[in-house]
């Protein structure tokens, strides 16, 4: 029996539009795009740059502004670490949020051990990054704020533009950075509405292909970033290394398909995630949504259900593909550090994390509904 995907915040199945325009630079336009003196490689930089158009048009950006990399965690690493060391003369305090991804909280770290000084805020109950919080955290040696804009696992959507708006009129000289890979295609992103400095952004959240990804660097006034990796001066010098043509041409349409009806999309999204909501609440009792409901990604819920464990319920339900919390806390074996920020440990526990996205269906999440209830309803007895 095939399983129902329900895991769209872990990573999102490649759109077949994005897999066909892929293939063909796998096999006859397999050019280097750094080799410019053959049409084979012409081609390939045709190729880069229409994608580095279709990414920077997604996020309201102009092309010289993106950067391509191996996804969002690269991204977080060559903004947070590159920001950190090229401007440590003016301070070496970094604020984070206790919510923050984990690329971002362990490159923070590092940082740490290096003789940074980090602050890592506390959320609200509802996930929320209260802005009396950040304004006490801030200190005349802070370089560096990293906040996302969507959560991967409680889908809290943070009020970036404010955010920002509150760090730079406390200091215009502080790097403002935002890890954006859940939010581009799920919620408007526009870099000029944000106004941050450093955006980070991944192929494989919007239905591309996974190993690729972006960070915006403002380029006005000029942001200087320590590069991430050398040999080669590839992307102005800041991530070296061949580009991987295939994977940036998907990224790029992916970028184009997951902007173009985001509207609809999330209306649609939005409706099947209050029907499955409303069904297991009607059908079961304790049934409790982490985080906000309003301020939320439309395809996300993460559902404390009381008297169960999490992980017991998942191993009851084979026909569902889900989740207890991030793809890469599961690799870790870690407990969510995000519903540790915003709950107490036996709603954790019981904690699920369910992800609509673009191929889920009502009949999907009628049949999701019935699986999850018999299987609770079988536990609790």
């Amino acid at each position: 029996m095939p399983q129902i995907y329900l895991d769209n915040q872990a990573t999102t199945r490649c759109d077949p539009r994005v897999l066909k325009a892929m293939l063909p630079y796998f096999s006859e336009h397999y050019g280097n795009a750094a080799s410019s003196s053959h049409r084979f490689g012409w081609t390939a930089e045709a190729a880069v740059e229409l994608a580095r158009e279709q990414v920077a048009h997604a996020i309201g950006a102009n092309t010289n502004e993106i950067v391509f990399c191996s996804g969002a965690t690269e991204a977080n690493n060559l903004a947070i670490a590159g920001a950190a060391q090229a401007y440590q003369a003016r301070g070496k305090h970094i604020v984070v949020a206790a919510t923050e991804h984990l690329s971002v909280l362990d490159c923070a770290s590092a940082l740490e051990q290096q003789g940074f000084s980090l602050s890592v805020l506390p959320v609200l109950k509802s996930g929320a990054i209260d802005p009396r919080v950040l304004r006490d955290a801030l200190r005349e040696d802070t370089t560096l704020v990293s906040l996302m804009l969507a959560n991967n696992e409680i889908g809290r959507v943070q009020d970036i533009a404010g955010l920002s708006a509150l760090v730079h009129e406390f200091n215009p000289k502080i790097i403002f950075h935002s890890d954006a890979a859940q939010a581009l295609g799920k919620i408007p992103v526009d870099v000029k509405t944000l106004g941050a400095d450093l955006i980070s952004l991944s192929a494989h959240k919007i239905y591309g292909p996974k190993g690729v990804g972006a960070l915006w660097r403002r380029r006005r006034p000029r942001l200087v970033l320590q590069p991430g990796i050398v040999g080669g001066g590839h992307e102005w010098g800041l991530r070296s290394g061949t580009l991987p043509v295939p994977l940036l041409v998907g990224f790029g349409l992916a970028a184009q398909l997951a902007t173009d009806k985001l509207s609809e999309e999330n209306e649609r999204l939005r409706n099947l995630s209050e029907l499955l909501l409303r069904r297991l609440q009607d059908a079961l009792p304790g049934v409790k949504l982490n985080g906000s409901l309003e301020h939320r990604l439309p395809g996300n819920l993460n559902l404390a259900i009381a008297g169960i464990s999490a992980d017991t319920l998942l191993s009851d339900l084979p026909e569902l593909a889900l989740s207890t919390g991030s793809a890469c806390s599961s690799a870790a074996g870690k407990a969510s550090h995000v519903l540790a920020a915003i709950v107490d440990s036996a709603r954790a526990r019981s904690s699920l994390r369910i992800g609509l996205g673009r191929f889920s269906t009502q009949q999907e999440v009628e049949e999701a509904t019935g699986y999850i209830v018999r299987a609770v309803k079988a536990l609790r007895a």
